[in-house]
């Protein structure tokens, strides 16, 4: 069951709030639909209730606000808007990626798929779905947590009645389960014919609160919709006859050639046209909206009626009448007054807080951690082809270098092997580890898949952590592939005497490693930071370019030659003995922080990290 209460968005300058203390319950077992027309508050109502967007009042879901569940997403399951996703996904991979982040089993993403009917087309891209498929994959994502709640923005939004009508059926059947399904519409007849009590929005207030039987009886009423190109005489002849018969009918003349023909059939339409030689190109029976917005707003529109009313009553207006304060009373059609939801939502607004006239706020909380982070940033990582694509092109890129620069000549072997060039700041194994890096955080940014419930992507620790360990592993095999690669091309250009192994191949390694893998590190906590990939990379790029010659000119004198003796007189201080002269592997980490590069990777990796720990902390203030 959903409790809203006193729902109020913030207001921006001297415009009026979005939506004004908005009540309303939501059953569990039942379909409700929130109708509105654009503009009404729909989708703000919502994100307000998913404490998406700061504001005023509180939303329960089984008693508890959505801040006080330890896993939203196995409460409530939510679809707003498009599906968030990488386009180069597939439908399957993107499930499965969201299955690590929920915390349920990988074989949930395949129900699901049974489902909404879209097993085959589960290897299909995100970005080649069509508008219905979409929909199909976006109620994928919001049961894929077996949710006992569902908040829908418009779901039929572009669907064909065929696809709407499959799309109701779902929800009802979620519904019947035990469920509580609520979603926004702004056709009055979609919202009568698929939900059980239908919830009336006009410029942010609630206006109604009804049954949808009762709904339809005082919104809704039969008409018949004609198409034809001589709209205006069979308008003229309809209400003709309609006086000599002394019968009750309306006929609305809408845009173009359409018109619509209230309290009448579709046999005595056909019947007028037929005898006065009219063509007519359509002639059905549909569910008409009473409601202003309908008959009204059109400037184009006008009305003819013919007859009178029987027994002198006056025909209903559009929505149902609001006596006092918007909400407080509603007229069902019948002339009986029933108190709406916002009387109950003061008595239990005051039970939040005596004290306080005033709804309580909203905040906007960081959204939580996956729940299984490691597997969630693989399935993220491998899921998408950008990460293989950049690895066989800093390879090839490699190759080619260290075969132009064996060609010119006068370049040390160690630089050799790496393809560092003297003109460029940095390889390109290290340039391709930092953008992978970036492109960690950078892609969840501008294709959140987390922002499907709860915002933005979160900067959480444990998701942090899953991705300096993924992007470590990364560039470790990227700088062994491109060493490999270089040493092979190589040799198999130019002979052995370029391949031979360093003497000092120990420190030189351990450079090799901390470099790429410091680069990796660096893209992901710039990216992190400043979500984005292109300021992840550019934190990279800064590091030799900017930070290399400040710590060069820190270094500068008796402060590097005093390090050589590191390991030994920290052996003395301590009185350890380093087993397997482990002060050699101690002396070539000693050494590659000393240098220029490494001393700057280092501090730029500190300084960021803090930065790092910072936002998060300051997020969770908040």
């Amino acid at each position: 069951m959903i409790q809203a209460l006193g729902l109020t968005s913030n207001s921006h300058k001297d415009l009026p709030p979005v939506v004004d203390d908005v009540s309303f319950e939501a059953r569990a077992g039942c379909v409700t639909a929130l109708l509105g027309a654009a503009g009404a508050g729909k989708t703000t109502s919502l994100r307000l209730m998913l404490e998406l967007q700061q504001g005023r009042g509180i939303t329960y879901f089984r008693g508890r606000p959505l801040h006080r569940i330890a896993h939203p997403s196995r409460e409530v399951g939510v679809l707003l808007g498009d599906v968030p996703g990488h386009p180069a996904r597939t439908v399957r991979g993107h499930l499965r990626m969201l299955c690590a982040a929920a915390g349920v089993p990988v074989r949930r993403a395949d129900e699901v798929l049974e489902v909404v009917g879209l097993v085959s087309l589960r290897d299909e891209r995100l970005g080649t779905l069509s508008r219905g498929m979409d929909r199909r994959l976006g109620l994928a994502c919001a049961l894929l947590s077996d949710p006992h709640t569902l908040l829908l923005d418009d779901p039929a939004d572009g669907l064909s009645a065929r696809e709407s009508q499959w799309l109701y059926g779902t929800l009802r059947a979620h519904a019947a389960q035990g469920g509580t399904v609520l979603f926004t519409t702004a056709d009055p007849k979609e919202a009568a014919r698929a939900a059980d009590r239908v919830v009336t929005l006009d410029a942010g207030r609630l206006v109604a609160d009804q049954e949808a039987a009762e709904f339809a009886r005082t919104r809704l009423r039969p008409r018949v919709a004609v198409r034809s190109p001589h709209a205006a005489r069979l308008a003229a002849l309809l209400a003709k006859e309609a006086r000599t018969a002394q019968r009750s009918v309306e006929v609305v003349r809408e845009g173009g050639n359409r018109l619509s023909v209230y309290g009448s059939t579709c046999a005595d339409v056909g019947e007028t046209a037929f005898r006065h030689g009219v063509l007519v190109h359509q002639l059905a029976d549909e569910i008409g909206d009473m409601g202003p917005g309908a008959v009204s707003a059109p400037s184009d529109e006008s009305h003819v009626s013919g007859g009178t009313e029987p027994d002198g009553v006056e025909r209903e207006s559009g929505l149902p009448q609001v006596s006092g304060p918007a909400g407080a009373h509603t007229s069902g059609g019948d002339g009986e007054e029933r108190p709406q939801t916002t009387a109950r939502s003061a008595e239990a607004l005051k039970a939040i807080d005596p004290l306080s006239p005033l709804p309580p706020p909203i905040s906007v909380r960081p959204a939580p951690s996956p729940l299984r982070p490691l597997r969630y940033e693989l399935r993220r990582a491998a899921g998408v082809g950008t990460g293989f694509l950049t690895g066989a092109t800093v390879l090839v890129t490699s190759a080619l270098t260290a075969v132009v620069l064996a060609r010119v000549g006068h370049t040390p072997q160690p630089r050799l092997l790496a393809a560092w060039p003297r003109e460029l700041p940095l390889p390109p194994a290290a340039l391709g580890a930092g953008l992978l890096g970036a492109l960690a955080f950078g892609d969840e940014f501008r294709h959140p898949a987390l922002a499907a419930d709860r915002g933005t992507v979160p900067r959480r620790l444990g998701l942090l952590a899953a991705k300096l360990l993924v992007a470590a592993a990364t560039a470790l095999l990227l700088a062994f592939l491109t060493v490999g690669c270089d040493a092979e091309v190589l040799y198999l250009v130019y002979g052995r005497e370029l391949t031979e192994v360093p003497a000092d191949w120990l420190s030189m390694g351990a450079s090799w490693i901390g470099l790429v893998v410091g680069c990796a590190w660096a893209g992901v906590l710039a990216a992190g930071i400043f979500r984005s990939t292109t300021a992840g990379l550019a934190a990279v790029v800064a590091v030799p370019v900017l930070v290399v010659p400040l710590v060069h000119k820190a270094l500068e004198g008796a402060s590097v030659r005093a390090a050589a003796g590191f390991p030994a007189r920290l052996r003395e201080v301590f009185l350890l003995q380093w087993p397997f002269g482990g002060e050699r592997y101690l002396l070539a980490v000693v050494r590659v922080l000393v240098q220029p590069v490494g001393g700057a990777l280092t501090l730029s990796l500190t300084a960021l990290l803090c930065a790092y720990l910072l936002t998060t902390l300051r997020s969770r203030v908040r």
